[in-house]
Parts: structure tokens; C-alpha cells; sequence
């Protein structure tokens, strides 16, 4: 291959990260590059840890030792060279994130402006009468505190330093030098002399204390004098503490704002008031997050048919804990009608609640204000008993985050909670609809602009029906990364490498068009974009594609085909061949007809509007529909959380229903995503599919094993005996480089097999435990042919398509979609699954169109063990493969949340409605 010009393409040499064989290639510049290939072929080893990341390490390096200290470090790739790399920006499918103050207005940046805009241009409103709030005069502030009781203290502060940053030394040496002797830093008084010194880099709260008085006759001069000064120093502002007995803390005042009606003081409007994630702003009940945790009885006491001396309350199981209060319990049995021995489901509602909540008249305190009580001891008991609990909306803020003062701030007829409550789009039309005057217009004029471009770009990339205060953690992938998608479409840049996973994840066909429109503005701006995608209309609009394969794993690797895509039609790859239609997925022959279903009644979920929705036992369920019409909330917010719950499990903020019908009829619930099987290298698909406990009964039964009395302990590498201590059963062994990134080396005492010597000299059939865990599925299938057990397992996992991952391969190097069939040949590997329902969200993503028709036939699989399986997707293969569909639309968002459509494929085809059957029908 001939080298081209470093300023026309990225030019790879030697790559052999992973599973790459020493590939040679260039990637055109500023092009819609599309990368495709089966699932774990090498796709995103290619895009993301070589173009991205040596992109990325080149660029932390050019940067002092000092800097670098503070940035991650990226781990250089296995590659001999790399020409022609443009700063890259990865956009990754990370749907797990777990801050609960990540919102989508906060990684999109919308919100900062957001502050900017209420702080200018709100308007107060009173939080208790609703009235426009108006200025106070200095008379009316003196006036409220002559009011107070007489012989009341208090002292007089002026606010000079809120949450800011510094020593303030200078502060403080111009106070002394003005005559003031007492300061409140932090909340704490101190003489302005003994001020212990601030650390620099620490946020503080600085205020001036003016006076000290106590109300009586006589004090009205040296109040006035003392507010006016207070007012002076504090910029209009001041505070009124109230000192000792049942004090109510600071009263805030101004001559800026206050109700005349109730008396209520406002603080100054900056954009600091308006971020739930400041003190200033944030509402004081939840701190902010929005949600409260409390302890539930239902999760305490899963089993009601237990008594108390049977263990039905979970936490005390232990005699110690029914003997401390058994005599209490007794004493309250006795009056509401139970002993120890009387199964909770009979107890009375009020016994109930006395148990739980506690009852006065006999001295219980109760079960749940036990547990909060033991929770403000211990760290320890908070984290053992945080199963028992449950979340819900804050009951100050009501999900609101913010404080009431902040929320009785309106522009026009909307606060700042009930701006970020609405959808993209109905945002987006409200600014277009407001007309400000005067001076106000040239202060909205650059907020408006911001606020519209960037909304813009969210509709853009097909996100209109979500709204700016949901949550990340509630994302789909394809949704987080489309955020950020938007976010990168703000900024303008050019010459940047723009890596992306599976960008149309989460699309519903109809809006996969305005997805590669945005992709193509990206790119005709002057940037290169690099897709891992599977999705068929992005990969005919890609200027080039490269074709990884042709198999998965250590069967993959390889480049099958790299050109422009009138090329890849006529090309003899996997993908050419689907393209062209020589191989498509074909539904089954016949339809399952359900005989039993359960109901939820009255959905109100979200956007769902009082759905009743029957859903099919014993079939493959598909549910469907354009993007935020309410699948998830559906799916997993109503069926799956709630199920949960029935089942004595936790479940975060589960949807609103009136009830479901039939519960009975499921015996456990399954979800089945694509998160990773293990967090460690030590785990792997031996271990988590239990192969490996096989394999070591195996070993312990042979002849060496059984000579020297090993057990199956020994052929662990988690464990100490068997394994090698030098590397702890890792295999290799990390060296600190500080400025540089860690280095792995293989550990020279097992030389990286995980195991001591005298392990590794019991062989079965001529291979010790490590060449077992380093065969392919494959060649373990032909090893131990005559063990059925073990032999049973290895089937299920050839089943699902993986016959080329290694026994020991680190669940970390596998692909989602390898992580999700590992999974599901878990649960196939059980005989029989009556009463068993699974639930996947997007089971195709990372999946090559040939996979997904062997997904289908894994999960049609399960149905034929008599397990319900329920499907969120929008790959027409899968609709088309599934015994029942459920459509939900006819739009996203508000326009969503109705069922168009229900019932076979064909059905969905026929009915005019259904977005979903147009697409299915071409």
C-alpha cells in the first residue's frame, strides 16, 4: 500500500492492539468514515484506542509534567506508527452515569447560560402570596425589627464574601483599619484579630458584624444608624440572627426586594442562586438532588408470610436483635392484637404501621426510626442498610432542586424548574415567543441567542422531546451520546478527528436522516468523523468505509475491505453480502399465539397517558416506537421496576400505575443489558458462566489432584494455594511510571499463567488449568467431549455465537454485545424457565446485522423454554422476528405515550397509524 500524504489522511502502521493483526492503512481526512464489522472484530480497538487515544496521549504530552499530573493518562496502543492525527474528541455510548446532579441542561451547558438569563431578566414573585415583589426602604427594615419581642438579641451582619475563594486577608486588614472588631466566618464568630487563616483554595462565607442589640425602649437611633451601616457594607443587604433559645438563624433583608403583604425579604439575584448544585440555591431539605431516601417497609420486610420470630424483618434475623427488644414488641402485640409467632400479612393495617413507624402509648419507638437513628451513628450501619431504602421527589422541592425564593423567580409565566421541565422543543418555541422592552432587550438580546442555538442543536440530532432537567443516569446510550453530539456542534471548531460509537442507537428509523445530517455538517465544516456503526442507512451515505474482520475475536482482526461504498456493494465481505441482499434474516415461519398475558392498569409513567397495556406470556414480546414515545417508561420504569418491588427488591423511583394483573403468573424477572460481567480482569466468562467450577472438579478429580489432596480451591486464581502470590492470580504485574502512563508487565514468577508451579504440574489430558482458560469455546468443546455437564454450557455459549472468545479472556476486553450473550447463555443454559421473564433494552447495539439474526434465535430460545421474552428495539429485524409488537407513538415526548399499534408484525404492517409498520413493510 502506498503511503498517502500525512495532510490528506491518518496513516496507521504495524497496529496490534488487542486482537489487530499488524494492520496497514489510512484514513481518509475530513470525511463521514464509517467502521464496520461483526461484534468484538476489532472496530472500536481500531477508532478508539488507536486514532482517539493516541491522539489524545500525543496531546497530554506535549503539555509540562506539572499539567499532565492532573489529566488522565492514556495508555500508549500497540502500534509502530501513526501520521497525520488531528485533536480527536471521543463520543461514547456512557449511559452508567451515576451523579444524580448530572441533568441534561448541565452537560450540555444550556443551564450556565440558563443562570445567567433568570438572573438578569426574572421578576420575584412572593413564595407565599404570589404578588410582585417590591423593594424595602431602610425605615420599613427598622420598623420589622423594633416588631420583634422585647428583650429579644440579636446581632446585625453585613454579607461581604459569599462562597468565594482566597485567604481574604486583605478583607480583613481593611476592616480592622475601618474599626470593626468581630467577623462570622464560616458561621463561627471571631474578633477580627484571631481570624485562623483561610485556606486558599477553599470556599468561604465572609460577613461583618455591625452590632449586637437586645429590643427594648430607647434603641431605635442606634438600630437606624447600625442598618444603615449594615446596608452600606453589605451592598443593600444585610442579615438579622437571633441569638440563643429557639432561634430561627438569619433573616435575610434588603432595600432591593420584599413582599409588603408577608413580610419576606429576597436575596440579590446572581446566576449562583439559581445552580442547585450551590448552597445559595440549592433547596436545603434534599441538598439539591431532588429525591429523598426514607426506608421502606415493603424492602425491610420483603416475605410477609414470615413472623417475627421466623426472620420476616430482614435486619433482625439475629436472635441478639429479638431478644434487645422482644419485651417492646410483646407490649405492642398485645395491643394491637399479634405475638412473635403471627405472620406479618395478618397483622392489622394500624399494627402494621405501630411496628414500622412506632406507637407512644406502649414506648415502641419503631422499626424505621431505629434504623435513621442507628444510620446518624454509624457510617458503617448507613451503608449496610441503604438495601431498605427507597427514594422519592423531595417532599420541600418536589424534584424541583431548587430553593423556594429561587423557584418565586419567574421570567414571563414560567420559573426556572418549570422552563427545564418542558420538552426541547416546546423551550424552544416559548423563547422564540418573548418580547422584552426597554433596556431589558439588550441585555436578553446575546442570552436569547445562546439559548436558541444550543436548544437548536439538540432538535437537530432528534432529542426535541426531552427535556433539559432529566437526568442523565435515565438516558439511553444512543440519547447520552447524542447529547454530546449537540454539545460539539455548538462549539464551531474545524480540523478535529471526531470518534463516535453507535450514534444511531436508540433511533427509530424515521429519525435516523437528520442523525447523518448532522454528522455531514460536522464534517463539511472541516473535520474528520470516524463512526463505529452497524446501522445500514449510515453506512450507505459514509464517503469511505473500513470492513473489519471476517470473524469476531481472534477470528477477526483483519481488514476485509476498505473503499468508497458502490465498492462494498459489489464486495465479498459479511456486510456486502447483507447490503446487497444476498443474505437476509428471515422471521420465523409460524407466529406464537399467547394464551395467558398480565395487565398494567392506568400507566401514567412519564409521557404515558393512562395506559391499560396487556403484555403476552410464553411469547417474544417487541416494543417499539419513535424515540422518547415511552418504551422505557413502559418497560423498565413501570413493568420491570415494579416487579422488583413485588419481589422484595430495590427500585429507584418507579413509575406511576394503578396496578398489574397477574403477578402470580412470573416467578422471577430478569434484565439483560450490555453492562460488563465483571469490573476486573480476574473476571471472565469461565467464572461467570460457571464453566470454571467444572473444569475444577475436573482437575480435582485427577489423578495428580487427588495424589497430593488438592481441592477445587486450588485450581483458583482468587484465592490464596493454588495461585502465583507474586502477582496475587493477575498474571501481570503494574509498575507506577508517575508522569507517564502505568505500564503492565507479565509477572516473571508465572510468567503469566496466574498459577504457582506446583499447581500448573496437575494436567488433564496433557493441559494444565492456565491452557485451559486459554482455549477458545471451540477447542474446550473438543477437549472435554465427554463431559456432559460442563459439555451442556459450551453448547449454549457456540449457541450464542461466541465459539471464538477465550475461557479466560478479561470480562474488561469484551464488547457489550459479547457481554449481553454471555448473559443470555447463562439463563439458556437452565433446563427449563417457566415463569421466567426477561427484559432487554436494546439487545443489537454493537451487533453486526449477521448477529442479530442469531440474537433472534437465542432469545426465540428462550421462549421455547417457556420463559416471556420482552424486547425494547427499533432494528425492523427484530420487529419482524418478534410473535407480538407493541407500538407506542404516534410522536415523542408529549406527543407521545399512546399505544398506535398491537399485535403481529403483519398487523403492525396494516395498520396506516403505525410509523413503525411503514418501515417494516419496505
Amino acid at each position: 500500500m502506498t503511503k498517502s500524504a500525512p495532510n490528506h489522511s491518518i496513516h496507521i502502521e504495524g497496529a496490534r492492539h488487542h486482537n489487530l493483526k499488524d494492520l496497514t492503512l489510512d484514513i481518509p481526512r475530513d470525511k463521514l468514515v464509517v467502521v464496520c464489522g461483526p461484534s468484538g472484530s476489532g472496530k472500536s480497538t481500531l477508532a478508539f484506542d488507536i486514532v482517539y487515544a493516541e491522539g489524545q496521549r500525543r496531546y497530554v504530552e506535549s503539555l509540562s509534567a506539572y499539567a499532565r499530573q492532573f489529566l488522565p493518562q492514556m495508555d500508549k496502543p500497540d502500534v509502530d506508527k501513526v501520521e497525520g492525527l488531528s485533536p480527536a474528541i471521543s463520543l461514547e455510548q456512557q449511559t452508567a452515569t451515576r451523579n444524580p446532579r448530572s441533568t441534561v441542561g448541565t452537560v450540555t451547558e444550556v443551564y450556565d447560560f440558563l443562570r445567567v438569563f433568570y438572573a438578569r431578566l426574572g421578576k420575584f414573585y412572593c413564595p407565599k402570596c404570589g404578588k410582585p415583589i417590591e423593594a424595602q426602604t431602610t425605615d420599613q427594615i427598622v420598623k420589622t425589627i423594633l416588631a420583634m419581642e422585647e428583650g429579644t438579641k440579636l446581632m446585625l451582619l453585613a454579607p461581604l464574601v459569599e462562597h468565594q475563594k482566597g485567604t481574604h486577608k486583605d478583607l480583613f486588614s481593611k476592616l480592622k483599619k475601618d474599626g470593626f472588631v468581630r467577623v462570622r466566618v464560616g458561621g463561627q464568630i471571631y474578633p477580627i484579630d484571631e481570624v485562623p487563616d483561610l485556606e486558599k483554595h477553599k470556599k468561604h462565607t465572609i460577613d461583618l458584624v455591625i452590632d449586637r442589640l437586645v429590643i427594648k425602649d430607647g434603641i431605635k437611633k442606634r438600630l437606624a444608624d447600625s442598618v444603615e451601616l449594615a446596608l452600606e457594607h453589605g451592598e443593600e443587604r444585610m442579615i438579622v440572627t437571633v441569638v440563643g433559645g429557639n432561634a430561627p438563624g438569619d433573616t435575610f433583608m434588603s432595600t432591593l426586594s420584599t413582599c409588603p403583604a408577608c413580610k419576606i425579604s429576597m436575596p440579590r439575584l446572581t446566576p449562583q442562586l439559581f445552580s442547585f448544585n450551590s448552597p445559595q440555591g440549592a433547596c436545603p431539605t434534599c441538598n439539591g438532588i431532588g429525591s429523598v431516601e426514607y426506608f421502606e417497609p415493603d424492602l425491610i420486610s420483603p416475605n410477609k408470610g414470615l413472623s417475627l420470630n421466623q426472620g420476616g424483618v430482614i435486619p433482625w434475623k439475629s436472635a441478639y436483635r429479638q431478644e434487645q427488644y422482644g419485651p417492646q414488641l410483646k407490649k405492642l402485640g398485645k395491643k394491637h392484637g399479634f405475638t412473635l409467632d403471627t405472620p406479618l400479612s395478618d397483622y392489622t393495617k394500624d399494627g402494621w404501621d405501630a411496628l414500622f413507624h412506632g406507637c407512644s402509648e406502649t414506648g415502641w419507638p419503631g422499626i424505621v426510626p431505629i434504623l435513621e437513628y442507628g444510620q446518624q451513628q454509624s457510617g458503617v450501619w448507613d451503608h449496610w442498610t441503604a438495601r431498605y431504602k427507597q427514594s422519592t421527589p423531595c417532599p420541600a422541592c418536589h424534584g424541583a432542586r431548587l430553593r423556594p425564593e429561587v423557584l418565586a423567580v419567574r421570567v414571563a409565566d414560567k420559573n426556572m424548574f418549570e422552563f427545564a421541565s418542558m420538552s426541547i422543543q416546546r423551550a424552544l418555541d416559548w423563547l422564540n415567543g418573548l418580547n422584552f422592552t426597554g433596556q431589558e432587550t439588550l441585555i436578553s438580546e446575546p442570552l436569547l441567542k445562546e439559548l436558541t442555538h444550543k436548544l437548536g442543536f439538540m432538535v437537530n440530532v432528534g432529542l426535541e422531546y426531552i427535556s433539559l432537567g432529566r437526568n442523565m443516569s435515565t438516558l439511553s446510550g444512543g440519547e447520552a451520546q447524542r447529547i454530546r453530539l449537540a454539545s460539539q456542534l455548538g462549539s464551531g471548531l474545524v480540523g478535529v478527528t471526531y470518534v463516535l460509537d453507535e450514534p444511531s442507537i436508540g433511533l427509530h428509523p424515521r429519525d435516523n436522516q437528520r442523525l447523518i445530517d448532522t454528522l455531514r455538517s460536522l464534517q463539511t465544516r472541516g473535520n474528520t468523523v470516524l463512526v463505529v456503526e452497524h446501522d445500514e442507512p449510515t453506512i450507505l451515505e459514509a464517503d469511505h468505509v473500513i470492513e473489519i474482520g471476517p470473524s469476531s475475536g481472534w477470528l477477526g482482526g483483519e481488514i476485509v475491505f476498505q473503499g468508497p461504498v458502490d465498492k462494498l456493494l459489489k464486495a465479498d465481505t459479511l456486510t456486502g453480502k447483507y447490503l446487497r441482499g444476498d443474505i437476509v434474516i428471515e422471521p420465523p415461519e409460524t407466529r406464537r399465539t399467547p394464551t395467558d398475558s398480565i395487565v398494567i392498569k392506568n400507566v401514567e409513567t412519564n409521557n404515558l397517558k393512562n395506559l391499560d397495556v396487556d403484555i403476552p406470556l410464553g411469547v417474544m414480546t417487541c416494543v417499539t416506537g419513535v424515540s422518547g414515545s415511552g418504551k422505557s417508561s413502559l418497560v423498565m420504569d413501570s413493568l420491570y421496576k415494579h416487579l422488583q418491588l413485588f419481589n422484595g427488591n430495590k427500585a429507584d423511583n418507579p413509575g406511576k400505575i394503578g396496578g398489574i394483573e397477574g403477578l402470580d403468573k412470573i416467578e422471577k424477572v430478569i434484565s439483560i443489558d450490555q453492562t460488563p460481567i465483571g469490573r476486573t480482569p480476574r473476571s471472565n466468562p469461565a467464572t461467570y458462566t460457571k464453566i470454571f467450577d467444572e473444569i475444577r472438579k475436573i482437575f480435582t478429580g485427577s489423578k495428580e489432584a487427588r495424589t497430593r489432596g488438592y481441592k477445587p480451591g486450588r485450581f483458583s486464581f482468587n484465592v490464596k494455594g493454588g495461585r502465583c502470590e507474586a502477582c496475587k492470580g493477575d498474571g501481570q504485574i503494574r509498575v507506577e511510571m508517575h508522569f507517564l502512563p502505568d505500564v503492565y508487565v507479565t509477572c516473571e514468577t508465572c510468567k503469566g499463567k496466574r498459577y504457582n508451579a506446583q499447581t500448573l504440574e496437575v494436567e488433564y489430558k496433557g493441559k494444565n488449568i492456565a491452557d485451559v482458560l486459554d482455549m477458545t469455546v471451540r477447542q474446550a468443546r473438543e477437549f472435554f467431549a465427554n463431559h456432559p455437564p460442563l459439555m451442556r454450557r459450551l453448547d449454549v455459549l457456540s449457541e450464542v455465537g461466541l465459539d471464538y472468545i477465550k475461557l479466560g479472556q478479561a470480562a474488561t476486553t469484551l464488547s457489550g454485545g459479547e457481554a449481553q450473550r454471555i448473559k443470555i447463555s447463562r439463563e439458556l443454559g437452565k433446563r427449563n424457565l417457566p415463569g421466567a421473564l426477561y427484559i432487554l433494552d436494546e439487545p443489537t447495539t454493537g451487533l453486526h446485522m449477521h448477529e442479530v439474526g442469531k440474537l433472534i434465535r437465542v432469545l426465540h430460545a428462550l421462549v421455547d423454554k417457556g420463559a416471556t421474552v420482552i424486547v425494547i428495539e427499533h432494528n425492523t429485524d427484530v420487529i419482524n422476528g418478534s410473535d407480538h409488537v407493541i407500538d407506542l407513538g404516534p410522536g415523542g415526548g408529549e406527543h407521545g405515550g399512546q399505544i398506535v399499534a398491537s399485535g403481529t408484525p403483519e398487523e403492525i404492517i396494516a395498520n396506516p397509524n403505525s410509523v413503525t409498520g411503514a418501515f417494516l413493510k419496505k
